[in-house]
């Protein structure tokens, strides 16, 4: 089990729950603009947000954002460490730096000094770009210099004093994201962040983040979770939240299962289950649906359903924990859907 981290009014690590994150794409300093994104992260499940930091006008913009949101924010600081500084007087709840990329060690000294005056921690971001040069000179870009790069900075940031320490390894390739996380929760106790970095766009990025944050998550290693998706942040909240059902994680929710079509389905089955999807779509219940497309991989293979329906030759039976119950005309099949579930829910 990890270490418990504070981040704003959020926990991770230890027993709390895997907690998902994104980051704007405006400008911080356009206050206006940046606060309606977070507020649009949030409202799709969003319970971490970072911003990028790219001058002193982004940094002391958080003070006024901070005042506007209900979400923790990370300050994103790359270079500069007296951005890291402004960013933490002004009232970042944590910040991500990349410590190879400090000018220097007395730098970044100041930087965990002023976290520490005031309690706030720091995530060592590390990836293949930006590797220290001792760990790539000795193993080159690999899984295991991601992993010696971030424990050496860890060392650094310990003999100052400073243990408030999130971690992330990152990569474009899936495989050595994976074995970098997989190794660096071996030799260390400190929470990690995870997911693929540059993963892309469109089904391609989202297999690969599935993939990548799924494995981890069902090894146990993960405490955060990005998808990193050229596209609205929103879909990187949705889809993270899709890999969180997916696995078990995330329980309050309306699941909806249904088969793969074959010659034995004789009702529309792909357009009813896309619009039995959409009617649950926003139910915080813990229920599971079946959308099945004969009585062959009806109650029998959902039998756990709490509400499932199975289509044939013009009729669909519905059935609840594999019992069926009543018999509709399949025109009728949504509407019944409807009524039916607004029974349980």
């Amino acid at each position: 089990m990890t270490k418990e981290i504070k981040i704003g009014n959020v926990f991770i690590g230890g027993s709390n729950k895997v907690a998902v994150q994104s980051m704007t794409n405006t400008a911080t300093c356009d206050i206006c603009a940046t606060v309606k994104q977070i507020s649009s992260l949030e409202n799709v499940g969003c319970e971490i947000v970072r911003v990028a930091v790219t001058s002193e006008e982004d940094a002391s913009a958080i003070q006024a954002i901070k005042k506007q949101i209900n979400i923790p924010l990370v300050a994103d600081i790359h270079f500069d460490y007296r951005l890291a500084i402004s960013a933490i007087k002004h009232g970042a709840d944590k910040i991500r730096i990349n410590p190879g990329n400090i000018d220097s060690d007395e730098h970044l000294k100041e930087v965990t000094n002023t976290a520490k005056k005031y309690n706030i921690p720091i995530r060592i971001g590390v990836n293949g770009g930006s590797l220290n040069k001792s760990s790539l000179d000795k193993y080159g870009n690999t899984a295991e210099a991601l992993v010696d790069s971030a424990l050496n900075y860890v060392k650094f940031f310990e003999s100052s004093n400073f243990f408030n320490i999130v971690l992330s390894v990152k990569s474009s390739s899936v495989k050595k994201t994976v074995d970098a996380c997989r190794l660096l929760a071996q030799k260390t106790d400190y929470p990690q962040h995870v997911g693929i970095t540059e993963s892309g766009a469109g089904d391609s990025a989202k297999a690969k983040s599935a993939i990548g944050i799924g494995s981890l998550l069902l090894d146990g290693v993960g405490d955060t979770i990005r998808v990193s998706l050229t596209e609205d942040p929103i879909e990187e909240v949705l889809f993270a939240k899709e890999i969180l059902r997916a696995i078990g994680k995330d329980g309050n929710y309306c699941e909806v299962v249904s088969c793969p079509t074959c010659g034995r389905c004789k009702f529309d089955l792909i357009g009813v289950a896309r619009q039995v999807k959409q009617y649950v779509a926003n139910v915080k219940k813990p229920l599971k649906i079946a959308v099945m497309g004969c009585v062959v991989n009806g109650p029998g293979e959902a039998k756990e359903a709490d509400l499932g329906l199975a289509g044939g030759n013009g009729k669909v039976v519905f059935f609840k924990k594999g019992e069926v119950y009543r018999t509709v005309d399949s025109s009728n099949v949504l509407e019944e859907f409807k009524k039916e579930i607004d029974l349980i829910i």
